[in-house]
């Protein structure tokens, strides 16, 4: 095919489409990303309202809660479960690897559309399925499943333990429906970002975040396939009387740990990538700056994809494993915080002697930076036996697993839209609307979380719904500790109302972005706001690394990837 054929296929691929066919039916990259988005902020209002609902019955234990009513142990239960489940599976993973890495991967490495669209979009739709189905297993005979989001042998295994026969088996369904979505999709990312760069792009001119959604995609790929064959098994004790997990019949509920948590523990990392990719382009565009040691930031992500393989058992130190095992796990589960802790380095390097500029997407970058680091600290008592035996189950950890995964899934994913929503829709967020939904979110999160390390500390377990059935837990100290942590969030939870309006009046009514509000380098910059079908009417050529800034043979701080020399 010669070149001059090439503008013309590729025009000829992206013809005008109905309404149905760019809205219900698409297999655009990024129309499949906002729909993505928009199934994850719905589905982060409903884990949201729950975890309202479960913080007021810890808090003023027995009251009718305005737009729930009375919380029974069952249903307090049923809510900290879904709320888990949903959180993780249901907003962080949809956000931040799907929803970005739809957008953000053929637009980035300067392609048209994802290399499998019918893929992408059958990807999508079972995602759609699965969101369905954990939904409608909250309205079952029942109630939704209530025993807990690791779902936990005997308990998710016998309808006369969890009290959600049809629940529980909802609940896994929803599960895998959702884990086939992600391989789908992982397939494509990955498929995608190997063979579709544009010309001159080589592996080193790849953004960092496409390289972390990459890697995420293959720590996803490789490790939920023994969770799914689990997963199989637990439905089959639930429904067909097999005994996997039944230690009367000779089964063994720690073989689920087992299998749960060698996913589980990735999978964490699987969600951190993508946040810590979009973390580094943020704070490249606002400081100015090259990324420091960027081949470092990347071998540091492989190593890290690698060692959390070797931690999973870290969960598990009081479930009856072999201690001698629970020293390995302790000194791997230590060596995992020296890349993430290398990464963290090497973004304030970055940041050190740059033009910093406190946009609202730089607020949510440094804030995800600080947060994460309090996370990661936390984690380092936990990951050492010893110390674990006390706290594990407590809220220590309740507090420790939120530090992680908030920054990710919250903080990260705000840092990513205020960033890329002007190249989404055209328009420029408030600013001023951004920074006091910042302000709102952050510090409330902080006054939430800090006092549950105290009451983990103070020997507070979890999944208990009414704490007055224990006098110890129930002094008054302690109970004006969850009466504060649950004020705050409220306010924490009013203030996403600051962040919808913002965010939907901005897509219709905010001032009009250009190509490039931001003069950032990389190739997505370099097309339209929002980008048309195809993405750009001639597909771009790359000449250099995706941070060049500050070079001093230029007038403008900033070289686009796609500008020759």
């Amino acid at each position: 095919m010669t070149e001059a054929a090439v503008p013309a296929l590729h025009d000829e691929q992206h013809h005008e489409q109905s309404f149905g066919q760019k809205y219900l039916w698409s297999t655009d990259h990024k129309m499949i990303a906002m729909q993505y988005l928009f199934t994850g902020m719905l589905m982060a209002l409903v884990g949201g309202f729950m975890a309202y609902a479960f913080r007021m019955q810890l808090a003023f234990p027995g009251m009718d809660v305005p737009f729930y009513g009375i919380v029974s142990a069952s249903e307090y239960n049923a809510l900290v479960t879904n709320h888990g489940t949903i959180m993780i599976f249901w907003v962080a993973m949809p956000v931040l690897l799907a929803a970005f890495g739809n957008f953000l991967i053929p637009l980035m490495i300067g392609c048209d559309d994802m290399v499998f669209p019918k893929v992408n979009r059958l990807s999508y739709q079972i995602f759609l399925l699965s969101a369905v189905v954990i939904l409608g297993s909250l309205f079952v005979e029942g109630g939704g499943f209530a025993g807990a989001w690791t779902a936990y042998p005997p308990l998710s295994a016998k309808a006369e333990y969890s009290q959600t026969p049809l629940g529980s088996s909802l609940w896994l369904v929803a599960v895998a429906l959702e884990f086939v979505a992600f391989l789908l999709g992982g397939i494509n990312f990955i498929t995608t970002t190997m063979n579709s760069r544009a010309p001159g792009m080589k592996f080193y001119d790849i953004p960092m975040v496409v390289w972390m959604i990459v890697i995420a995609s293959v720590l996803f790929l490789v490790s939920v396939g023994p969770l799914i064959a689990g997963a199989m098994m637990l439905f089959m004790d639930q429904n067909v009387g097999t005994a996997f997990y039944d230690p009367d019949r000779g089964g063994d509920p720690i073989l689920w740990q087992h299998l749960f948590w060698f996913f589980g523990h990735p999978e964490v990392y699987v969600v951190m990538l993508p946040a810590v990719g979009i973390t580094a382009d943020v704070i490249c565009v606002f400081a100015r700056k090259k990324l420091f040691a960027y081949k470092t930031v990347l071998y540091t992500a492989f190593g890290t994809g690698v060692l959390s393989f070797t931690v999973w058992a870290h969960h598990q130190f009081i479930a009856g494993i072999d201690p001698r095992m629970a020293h390995i796990f302790t000194v791997t589960t230590l060596l995992i915080s020296i890349p993430i802790a290398e990464m963290i380095f090497v973004y304030i390097a970055t940041l050190y002697g740059g033009s910093i500029r406190l946009t609202t997407p730089m607020l949510w970058a440094l804030a995800f930076i600080a947060e994460f680091l309090i996370g990661g600290v936390t984690g380092i008592f936990l990951g050492a036996s010893g110390a674990d035996i006390y706290l594990h189950d407590t809220y220590f950890v309740l507090a420790h697993f939120h530090y992680m995964f908030y920054p990710i899934a919250i903080i990260g994913t705000f840092a990513g839209i205020a960033h890329w929503f002007p190249k989404m829709f055209g328009r420029m967020m408030n600013e001023t609307l951004g920074k006091i939904h910042f302000w709102l979110t952050v510090i409330p999160f902080n006054v939430i979380f800090i006092p549950l390390f105290i009451l983990g500390l103070a020997g507070q377990h979890r999944r208990i719904y009414d704490y007055t059935n224990f006098p110890e837990l129930a002094i008054q100290p302690l109970q004006d500790l969850r009466v504060l942590a649950t004020v705050a969030l409220l306010v924490m939870l009013g203030a996403q109302l600051i962040f919808l309006y913002n965010f939907f009046s901005s897509m219709f009514k905010g001032k009009k972005a250009g190509k490039n509000p931001w003069n950032a380098t990389t190739l997505e910059w370099t097309t339209e706001s929002p980008p048309p079908h195809g993405n750009w009417a001639e597909l771009p050529t790359v000449y250099r690394g995706p941070y060049e800034y500050g070079n001093p043979d230029r007038e403008d701080d900033y070289w686009p990837q796609n500008e020759p020399v």
